[in-house]
């Protein structure tokens, strides 16, 4: 079939960027445009080359003249962008100089670039003689693309060709035979090639199934959720005649008549995209099935699962190697027995699977490419290549909006398995303007919404346990960096070649990378037009020792947009610093740096600063505040003594995240007395204040060292007053809250022990009386009573009011907009006030808190509660009340003793994620009915040294992937019914009593992955038991079992999937298992192995050769191979 480009040309957004600045710019006076012909001619070409670029994206990848036109274009479209950037920026300074008698150290007139240079006359023949070329390469207009490789899928599978989901078949079917309740919608959930099309099938052709059911329906849903569609298809399914009826009335009509008392299964499968309401109207004709009647999903969109599910997702895992090979096989040689036809194939086996990567899709590309191409040699050159990009990953780009086909490709900076941070790869997206704000969004919301459609289509992938941190599967980033071409490029492949091409415009270096900054800056000066230097991986080392690295690259790349100088040592920047124009996002943090140089007021379009951590920087230039697209600035851990006068000129400040150091006056903004008063201050949205404070303890300076991380914050910080009353130990009268128009209170975790705390001083109400109105977010400190607060307020911390007894119930329950609540350190607080709207509670450090639960407080409502730091009163909680709590968080509760539930259950933990109880010495036990939580995804107990049993029944706690049991030494062993069969990753470390064994029944986890044992197992000698692990466990660590005397080999023999293994402080430790290890073992790693470590240093004979396919031997810190 032909169809359209569904997402547009990579270049489409570029031109459309253009496009946009050329029409600004020509709007500008006359006389800042001399040469406004060559303006209107470039304009002319961009216009006619934006009707052709989707026949051209498609063709380049068959025509290799069509590629070379292709990159051509867009290396002439990035000169012309800097062009325009450069002249968009000297008028509008022109125009601010014009207008205030401002004056800039680089100014020129601005028509000196096109007056005093032929570089933009050359730039727009260049794209002139590129345009008329579109019609010799026969490039169409409005051109239709051939996507005839993709096929919706149907109900057919050829059951023969299916290895290693007999499980996930057994109990897929089990869940749709299940005839309790009503309608079921169960999603399927995993990345693209995983599999889940063929698990549907499978299960759709089940002869159970099949009998069960009086309506069987198969629709394949793909890119567009289109409602009408998909319900025409279901009822010609049913008829197995085509559906004529147009209108959705009528069709929702005659489907609701047709499962009128019969019972159905129906399956979407690859549903990408879909609304809450749409689907809504989409289920009603079918409530009339009867009971049992289900709805079966296939997604990779975790989002788009948790809105259709009725049960949990069920998430389908990677194949094990032995299946990918038996994929392999089927289809390069029909059977794995043809292999023996080509011993030669089989030797390289392990490398064709680690390139599978547990993915079948990509086996069956792999093997359908041996069919046409046997020879060894080019399979060896082809495994030992780093890039392996499959055609049908390529349709995930292809059918990508073309706003976000440059935002995936800008990752390929990224090395493979990189852990980046969501906020600021926007930032970095900002940088090189590929952010466009519509008309009610900032440019950090359009990013937000570009980095979640990524994610929604499987492009990243969330961590498993740090919030707000992503990364790229492997073939997910090959993708990226195949369609990079020559524009970006990875410093670590310096490693390889010794040239980096002319055209290149985005470079990243790794600290780690091997290879010197003289080599790096050694070919700057090919690449002039670089736009990106950005630094990765930085996580404990300084990378580059060259003091004389900023020179040279200032002098070499005049148009960097991004520039990282992070941990450099630096202890200045050259006056050229400010000859970068072009500069959006300039990283300093953990530099040397005392000052700035004075031309940094000439960085008219920065929008990212971040000077974290320099901590000899003691004031800011003057001309910061020239800075007026300055849109995040970050001074947490500097010494700075004030802030620039004329702060306030910053109107797109976004974001201020500061520390509070130093108690001098601060004139830098008007109504505000010391730097110590601003901490973070965002206008309106917020976009770091979710990762800051996620990293960021609630609580002052000198109590947060144990306490927890709050996930959440407000969304936006203005400023309003509020009236108090004083502490009657205070000098202070009756005052106000002091708040400028940019007001802050949420305190970095490095906050020094000489913090002045943010206390209530006397503020001119006239001349913040405007901004008070929309205040979102306040901290009360020192005060004994409560009388009002701001209508609109978010975000309220109450903290250091040791003579505060009471808040009235009726002052927070009028606060509509309230969300978030923080009490620190308000040690007369005896019980909690109505809790209105409010959906975060966090309690630090209240001792005579003892009510939690009244009827009053509202406390059912909670999303978010963590108690803890001496709220010595609290000695028992009742858990059936939270019926919306997603987070629970407790720790040092000295007296907490137990939880219960009170009277009749009125709810259970059903929204539950998280729960971490930790240094609580007296808590001994959960309710005997357990925790009735579906939706638990974590749970850790840490300190709880009088703990003797875990939760009843957690079997049920079907969500829970990982378990972290440490320091609880009267735990004796697991529940009856054992663990949850999802569970991946368990940790138990110093549980004295909690020696491993088989009833456990840990070798029937089939998803664990990772389990680690640090400590405690009194007397035990050999681990692992035979059969005590589950075969498919990924990762294995065991660290100071000072009895373990040696490795049991029967306990290693079935563990087939064992990739890492890890062995640390086992000083009695001595042999490894007799038989070696298994073969697919590749990272070993013996650590202060006192006895066994020089046995393993002087291998030889048959003990090397047993570990001879490990790939990576690490002992004592040294690499053995």
């Amino acid at each position: 079939m032909a169809a359209k480009l569904y997402g547009g040309a990579y270049l489409s957004h570029f031109v459309d960027a253009g496009l946009v600045k050329l029409s600004s710019i020509l709007e500008e006076d006359d006389s800042f445009l001399q040469r406004k012909d060559l303006l209107v001619r470039l304009q002319d070409c961009l216009n006619d080359v934006r009707s052709v670029l989707d026949d051209a994206e498609h063709k380049q990848f068959t025509d290799v003249t069509v590629k070379k036109w292709y990159v051509d274009l867009k290396d002439a479209l990035y000169l012309a962008d800097d062009f325009l950037d450069e002249l968009r920026t000297k008028a509008v300074i022109a125009a601010t100089q014009k207008d205030q008698g401002n004056s800039f150290s680089w100014f020129r007139p601005v028509d000196s670039y096109v007056e005093d240079s032929d570089v933009s006359e050359d730039i727009v023949r260049r794209i002139e003689s590129l345009v008329a070329r579109k019609n010799v390469l026969s490039l169409k207009e409005s051109a239709k693309v051939d996507m005839s490789s993709i096929f919706p899928s149907t109900s057919l599978v050829e059951t023969r060709d299916i290895f290693g989901r007999e499980q996930d078949m057994m109990e897929i079917v089990k869940l749709l035979l299940d005839d309790d309740g009503d309608l079921s919608v169960i999603p399927i959930v995993g990345l693209r090639g995983i599999g889940k099309t063929t698990l549907a099938q499978c299960v759709y052709n089940n002869p159970m199934v099949k009998e069960s059911f009086d309506i069987l329906a198969w629709v394949c849903v793909s890119e567009e959720f289109d409602v009408v569609k998909i319900t025409k298809v279901i009822i010609e399914a049913i008829t197995r005649s085509s559906c004529n009826l147009t209108d959705w009335n009528l069709l929702q009509l005659d489907l609701q008549e047709r499962f009128w008392g019969r019972k159905f299964f129906v399956v979407l499968d690859d549903l990408c995209n879909a609304n809450y309401d749409k689907w809504n109207t989409f289920l009603k004709p079918f409530k009339e099935g009867v009971k049992g009647s289900k709805i079966l999903v296939t997604t990779r969109s975790e989002m788009v699962a948790s809105m259709v599910q009725t049960v949990p997702s069920y998430q389908l895992s990677l194949l094990s190697d032995e299946d990918c090979w038996s994929v392999f096989a089927k289809q390069a040689y029909d059977s794995t027995d043809d292999l023996v036809k080509n011993p030669t194939l089989e030797k390289i086996r392990r490398d064709i699977i680690k390139k599978c990567d547990g993915l079948p899709l990509v086996a069956q590309a792999l093997g359908s490419l041996l069919r046409v191409n046997s020879n060894v040699k080019y399979w060896n050159h082809f495994l030992k290549s780093e890039i392996k990009v499959i055609p049908e990953l390529t349709i995930s780009y292809y059918i990508l909006p073309s706003y976000l086909k440059e935002c995936f490709v800008y990752c390929s900076l990224y090395p493979k398995g990189y852990e980046f941070s969501k906020d600021e790869l926007i930032l970095l997206w900002m940088a090189e303007d590929l952010l466009q704000p519509g008309q009610k969004k900032t440019m950090e919301e359009v990013g937000d919404d570009y980095f979640d459609e990524l994610v929604v289509r499987s492009f990243f992938q969330p961590h498993s346990t740090r919030e707000n941190i992503f990364v790229m599967h492997d073939l997910i980033h090959d993708l990226a960096v195949s369609l990079a071409e020559k524009f970006y490029f990875r410093a670590e492949e310096l490693q390889n070649v010794d040239e980096v091409d002319i055209k290149t415009r985005h470079l990243s270096h790794n600290a780690k990378g091997n290879y010197s900054m003289s080599k790096l800056l050694g070919l700057c000066d090919k690449v002039k037009h670089t736009r990106t230097f950005l630094e990765i991986n930085l996580e404990s080392q300084i990378p580059f020792n060259m003091k004389n690295a900023p020179s040279i690259l200032l002098s070499q790349l005049k148009c960097l947009r991004t520039l990282s100088f992070k941990r450099f040592p630096l202890e200045s920047l050259p006056d050229s610093i400010g000859e970068l124009i072009h500069l959006r996002y300039l990283d300093l943090s953990e530099t040397y740096i005392g000052t700035l140089p004075e031309t940094f007021g000439n960085l008219y379009n920065l929008q990212t600063l971040k000077l974290s951590g320099c901590r000899n920087l003691k004031m800011l230039p003057a001309g910061l505040t020239n800075l007026v697209n300055l849109r995040h600035l970050d001074i947490r851990g500097t010494y700075l003594h004030e802030m620039p006068k004329g702060m306030g000129k910053l109107k797109s400040l976004q974001l201020l995240l500061t520390l509070k150091t130093t108690p001098e006056p601060n004139p830098g903004f008007q109504g505000t007395s010391t730097v110590s008063e601003i901490e973070e201050i965002p206008h309106e949205p917020l976009m770091e204040t979710k990762s800051a404070v996620s990293r960021f303890p609630l609580g002052s300076s000198s109590d947060t060292s144990g306490s927890p991380e709050p996930k959440e914050t407000s969304s936006a910080m203005l400023s309003h007053q509020v009236e108090a009353e004083p502490d009657s130990q205070s000098s202070m009268g009756k005052t106000d809250i002091p708040i400028t128009t940019q007001a802050a209170v949420i305190p970095p975790t490095n906050t020094p022990s000489t913090t002045a705390p943010f206390k209530a001083e006397t503020l001119s109400s006239e001349e913040a009386g405007e901004q008070r109105s929309s205040f979102k977010v306040l901290k009360v400190s020192t005060v004994s009573q409560l009388k009002s607060l701001p209508p609109m307020l978010h975000t309220l911390k109450i903290e250091g009011c040791e003579s505060l007894e009471a808040i009235p119930n009726d002052l927070l329950a009028g606060l509509t907009a309230l969300k978030e609540l923080y009490l620190i350190g308000c040690g007369s607080l005896t019980s909690l006030p109505s809790l209105g709207s409010v959906t975060v509670l966090y309690i630090q450090n209240c001792r005579r808190l003892e009510n939690l639960s009244s009827p009053e407080s509202k406390i059912a409502f909670l999303h978010q509660l963590s108690i803890g730091s001496s709220c010595d009163s609290v000695t028992t909680l009742p858990l059936n009340i939270f019926c919306q709590l997603k987070s629970l968080c407790i720790w040092d509760c000295p007296n907490l003793a137990t939880f219960h539930f009170r009277g009749e259950p009125r709810c259970d933990l059903t929204s539950l994620e998280s729960l971490e109880i930790r240094d609580c010495p007296k808590l001994k036990s959960f309710p005997v009915e357990g925790l009735h939580a579906p939706s638990l995804v974590s749970i850790l107990l840490s300190n709880c040294e009088s703990l003797e049993k875990l939760p009843n029944a957690m079997d049920s706690l079907i969500s829970l992937k990982s378990l972290f049991l440490h320091r609880c030494p009267q735990i004796k062993s697991f529940p009856p019914r054992g663990l949850p069969s999802g569970l991946v990753f368990l940790s138990i470390a110093f549980c004295d009593k909690l020696k491993p064994q088989k009833d456990w029944g840990l070798h029937n986890l089939k998803s664990l992955s990772r389990f680690e044992l640090e400590g405690g197992c009194i007397g035990m000698e050999s681990f692992p038991e035979e059969n005590l692990l589950p075969f498919n466990i990924d990762s294995l660590s065991i660290s100071m079992l000072k009895h373990l005397k040696k490795l049991d080999n029967k306990g290693f023999r079935h563990l087939n999937s064992l990739r890492s293994l890890e062995i640390h402080c086992c000083k009695m430790l001595q042999s490894l298992p007799d038989e070696g290890f298994p073969s697919s073992l590749e990272h070993l790693c013996v650590q202060e192995c006192s006895l066994l470590t020089p046995r393993l240093k002087s291998l030889t004979g048959d003990e090397l050769h047993k570990m001879a396919h490990i790939q990576h031997v690490q002992i004592d810190g040294q690499v053995l191979y």
